[in-house]
């Protein structure tokens, strides 16, 4: 189908988008009209776990409290009348509710230690090799997987009746329907990408309850209409409809990725970079385990295939520290100088573990590179321009292994997400990567979210190729060209897989 039967001839409605991640959430208000689609900022609200008796929570309240007053502020935008609601978010953490509906206590963050010797106790049961050949998800410590293992026998699992996935809790409690969408089910590591479907085999050898989750819904599914308490308390009126998009935050980022044709690699930025290619089928051998790729489902039957690496998680928090220590941190002046710093002088491997804790971000940056034998920063412009060096190496060098392992090249590489407001970032990962970086949209998940939602109610048509001409149509993208000394990034990437040797 042509881009242009993309569009519909209907005046374009308004669809909110929920988009909720790791440090903030946002409901965005979104539409597809005149061979284009629209996009505004609603409201925005912080995302602040909470450590209580020594567990680290996602405070799921709060973000819903947040959702809510987003609906009210888009329903006002659009004169109390919505088309419709679709719900994105981070992967892999839950939340348990009893035989009544009501949830069993705050998640659990994904990055709280009661994961530690979980990943250790499966492969006891399912080697590595086999878990991957029946999953295809890469080895994360917090995969919900090990999460199920750690909470074994605890008391809110033992008597919870449903676990839903936190873009599911959310729109369970805005229409009172569950379900398990697909996109977020996938990083579970209980699917099997070939048939888009639960593995029970893995399920049953480590004694995890399928049960417990509502049946699967895919992108573009009903997911229910708001709640009559819900349309009340976001001043909505009329029936609106909750329809499920790529509810990981991920697949609709890379649905709104604004590619023309297929030869294109894509970099979600954010607290993570995604980085990989969109394929037909996954790839599931042990030479991709070894290199530590994920098969996640996307949109419309795609599968992404991509490495986690640790992103802006890295500057983030070594902004956090330096503000506790002297107050806040600009970041462009921060960027400005580290544009100016020495390139390469100190790169650290994105990927580490180490790196997965908050705190003391500045310090093991520079314990990695004492350790590695490099130049330690010598100030904060130094430590901004290792990390986004750093970060340049780990795109490089997922773009490259996705090639190599899927047999699918590619001529572009997409950033989407907040990494593309950092241009330093962006003209870093083109000259890294040899190849021309399109940067844009920031808001990719919000985007891809309102195009899915468009063409469940009729106003977009066609496939993926489709929606993405809409976005190319009215977004502002930015293109880098790579520069530099090619060999430069060479001996630096060798440092690297040496262990700080050239």
């Amino acid at each position: 189908m042509s881009s242009s039967a993309a569009v519909s001839r209907s005046p374009g409605r308004p669809f909110a988008a929920v988009d909720l991640g790791a440090s903030s959430g946002r409901v965005m208000l979104g539409a597809v009209r005149d061979g284009t689609v629209t996009l505004r900022e609603a409201h925005r609200f912080p995302n602040r776990p909470v450590r209580v008796g020594g567990t680290l929570h996602w405070d799921v309240l709060a973000l819903h409290r947040g959702v809510l007053d987003g609906l009210r502020e888009a329903g006002r935008a659009a004169s109390g009348e919505l088309a419709g609601v679709g719900v994105d978010s981070w992967a892999v953490d839950y939340g348990l509710l009893d035989a009544s509906g009501a949830l069993l206590g705050n998640p659990v963050h994904y990055r709280d230690t009661r994961t530690a010797g979980a990943a250790e106790r499966v492969a006891a049961v399912v080697p590595p090799e086999e878990l991957y050949a029946a999953t295809g998800l890469q080895h994360l410590p917090f995969n919900t997987v090990y999460q199920l293992v750690a909470a074994r026998n605890s008391p809110l699992l033992t008597i919870a009746d449903r676990l839903l996935l936190i873009p599911d809790l959310i729109a369970y409690w805005l229409t009172g329907e569950a379900g398990t969408e697909l996109t977020n089910a996938s990083t579970t590591q209980l699917i099997d990408p070939r048939t888009r479907d639960w593995s029970g085999t893995v399920a049953r050898a480590l004694g995890i309850d399928l049960g417990l989750f509502p049946p699967l819904r895919v992108p573009g599914d009903a997911a229910g209409d708001l709640l009559p308490g819900v349309l009340a308390e976001a001043g909505l009126t009329g029936r609106v409809p909750v329809t499920a998009v790529g509810s990981h935050d991920t697949a609709s980022a890379v649905a709104g990725v604004p590619a023309a044709g297929d030869r294109f690699a894509y970099i979600a930025t954010g607290t993570w970079s995604l980085a990989g290619v969109e394929l037909d089928a996954p790839v599931l051998t042990e030479e991709s385990r070894r290199a530590n790729f994920t098969n996640e489902l996307g949109v419309d039957g795609t599968v992404r295939y991509l490495r986690n690496i640790m992103g802006l998680w890295l500057l983030q928090e070594c902004l956090r520290d330096w503000s506790v220590a002297d107050g806040p941190a600009g970041l462009a002046p921060l960027l400005e100088a580290a544009a100016r710093a020495e390139p390469l002088r100190s790169v650290v491997d994105a990927g580490d573990p180490a790196f997965i804790p908050p705190g003391r971000m500045p310090e093991r940056i520079a314990d990695a590179c004492r350790r590695t034998g490099q130049p330690v920063p010598r100030d904060r412009a130094e430590t901004v321009r290792c990390v986004l060096d750093s970060l340049a190496l780990a795109h490089r060098a997922a773009v490259e292994d996705a090639q190599r392992l899927s047999g699918k090249d590619v001529d572009t590489v997409h950033i989407v997400g907040g990494g593309a407001h950092n241009e330093l970032l962006c003209r870093l990962t083109a000259d890294a990567c040899g190849l021309p970086v399109v940067a844009g949209p920031a808001e990719a998940a919000a985007l891809g979210n309102v195009l899915v939602q468009a063409r469940a109610a009729g106003e977009a048509h066609g496939g993926l190729a489709d929606l993405r001409a809409l976005l190319r149509a009215g977004l502002p993208l930015r293109q880098h060209e790579p520069s530099g000394d090619r060999a430069a990034w060479d001996r630096a990437a060798a440092r690297i897989a040496t262990g700080g040797k050239d």
